[in-house]
């Protein structure tokens, strides 16, 4: 019987274009000189960029040249921890002052908070920083959504197409694996997923469905669907 829900976010419960035409565009916009106001009042900018320097082989007294390397990190879509930080400090200013909303589709909303009122257990697992995470859904267009959710994972457990991560998040939150549901648009992530032990469920939103072996839903109502048939 699954007792836990692991979602994805990107093409799952929020827009792929949310991410790729409002947030990045937003961080790549504003980061250089939330950067520049901060760094010396703010010691969480100040470690992040320490990092950024010692990961590029920037000075890191060169603060041009490391918001220089963020800035291609960016238009690479690179996966790395201080970016992601960053990035959801500026995001997080963007929320705050109601210049940004998190996408969040209507029936992943509803489906959310009908499966965590029949006790099913939400966690996130996303690349983007649990920082990033938590904004999303706090400041949602559907509403105010971290309060339905236990947990939230980012790459600090590892990349989400490698199956140890799963065993990570598994070993966190000491359950079996035959008993968490996991929800992606990427087959690789499924796949990795899979390979842990997990029981998944593929979001393909729009296009053609693909031929598959493995459970294939257009939304959350056929996720819950498949719930119920378990």
């Amino acid at each position: 019987m699954i007792r836990v829900i692991l979602t994805d976010i990107e093409g799952t419960t929020s827009s792929i274009s949310f991410v790729h035409d409002v947030l990045f565009p937003y961080a790549s916009e504003h980061l250089p000189m939330y950067i520049r106001d901060n760094y010396r009042i703010m010691p969480a900018v100040a470690e992040q960029l320490a990092r950024v320097a010692e990961a590029s082989g920037t000075d890191p007294k060169d603060i041009d040249g490391l918001i220089e390397v963020l800035q291609g990190w960016m238009s690479e879509d690179r996966k790395d921890g201080a970016l992601k930080a960053l990035q959801g400090m500026v995001w997080e200013q963007g929320y705050r002052s109601g210049e940004l909303k998190g996408h969040l589709y209507r029936d992943a909303a509803d489906y959310l908070q009908r499966w965590h009122d029949r006790g099913l257990r939400l966690f996130v697992y996303s690349s983007g920083s649990v920082k990033a995470q938590k904004l999303i859904f706090g400041h949602s267009n559907e509403g105010d959504f971290t309060g339905f959710f236990s947990g939230y994972f980012d790459t600090e457990v590892g990349g989400k197409k490698d199956a140890q991560s799963y065993h990570n998040i598994l070993a966190e939150l000491g359950v079996h694996a035959g008993t968490v549901l996991f929800l992606s648009d990427v087959e690789a992530e499924l796949e990795a997923a899979e390979a842990a032990g997990l029981k998944t469920a593929w979001l393909v939103r729009d296009g053609e469905l693909p031929e598959t072996g493995r459970f294939v839903a257009r939304d959350f109502a056929e996720v819950d669907a498949l719930l119920r048939k378990r």
